[in-house]
């Protein structure tokens, strides 16, 4: 199975080519990889000409957006200006972040999983974060979820799902217009992933609200919403995000933001995230 993988970048020589060397060092390599290079002012750009000259399947596209960081709209505007440079001649798409480490049989085990089952839609492995001296779980998230830094998507199910939405919320909603349509998301403890930037690292206060606008567009409802800021807020040890992302639910509500699922969509999304909730209270 062929691979394409894209990595938006942002002012990223620090890390991008810690990237690339694990990339080119996969025991299966990609077809292709596309780094955007979104409105870097530091030596980005030159970083990754080096790798081009002695590895053809790498391109990089120059992208100019504004400086500011929104999480979400900003790094998937990056990831679509690389797609739209790419053919349809790939069976599993990925979307990447330049600030990863990945282990050597990271995308031939990934390969292996798709192989194995057509009716699995996504795969991934796990982000682990340094703290003193040792690799530990960047721990976010449930462990059925995949990072948004490391997606990998089957061809027919990345175009079913429609690609990936230009707003907060968008590794959330990819996961769960995959279970609407009846694919497997698979997650695999074995494959661990260095994340050499904790995760919302540059985020300020309105990137803060749009955690809330994010669980408004998908769907949840506020009570939902309000046990997902609690559980989101307690697991990054501010509680008093907690505040933050219900105000920006709020706020997107009053606004009559743009969801990011259909009415029945939104039912499934409910109804999902309840049998969840259940799961977990009642287990």
């Amino acid at each position: 199975m062929n691979y394409y993988i894209v990595i938006p970048a942002h002012n990223e020589e620090k890390f991008i080519g810690l990237t690339l060397e694990s990339l080119v060092n996969q025991t299966v390599l990609p077809k292709k990889a596309v780094i955007v290079n979104d409105n870097s002012t530091d030596k980005t750009s030159e970083i990754v000409q080096s790798y081009l000259e002695k590895h053809p399947w790498i391109s990089l596209v120059e992208k100019k957006s504004d400086a500011i960081h929104l999480p979400g709209s900003k790094v998937i505007q990056a990831f679509q200006a690389g797609l739209e440079t790419l053919d349809d001649d790939y069976d599993i798409m990925v979307k990447g972040d330049s600030d990863l480490i990945f282990p050597p049989q990271y995308f031939e085990t990934i390969i292996q999983h798709f192989k194995s089952d057509n009716t699995i839609g996504m795969a991934g492995g796990f982000a682990y974060i340094e703290k003193d001296g040792h690799w530990i779980l960047e721990n976010l998230t449930d462990k059925d979820h995949i990072r948004g830094a490391f997606k990998a998507y089957r061809k027919v199910t990345f175009q079913q799902i429609g690609g990936l939405k230009p707003a907060m919320g968008w590794d959330t909603v990819d996961e769960l217009l995959c279970k609407f349509y009846n694919w497997k998301v698979v997650t695999d403890e074995s494959l661990q992933v260095k994340h050499l930037k904790p995760t919302g690292a540059n985020y300020n206060k309105a990137a803060r609200y749009k955690q809330g606008e994010a669980f408004y567009t998908l769907g949840y409802g506020f009570f939902i919403t309000a046990v997902a800021s609690l559980k989101l807020a307690m697991r990054k040890g501010k509680p008093l995000l907690f505040i933050d992302y219900l105000s920006g639910f709020w706020k997107a509500k009053a606004e009559n933001k743009t969801m990011l699922v259909t009415p029945e969509q939104a039912k499934f999304v409910r109804a999902y995230r309840w049998k969840k909730m259940k799961a977990k209270l009642f287990k």
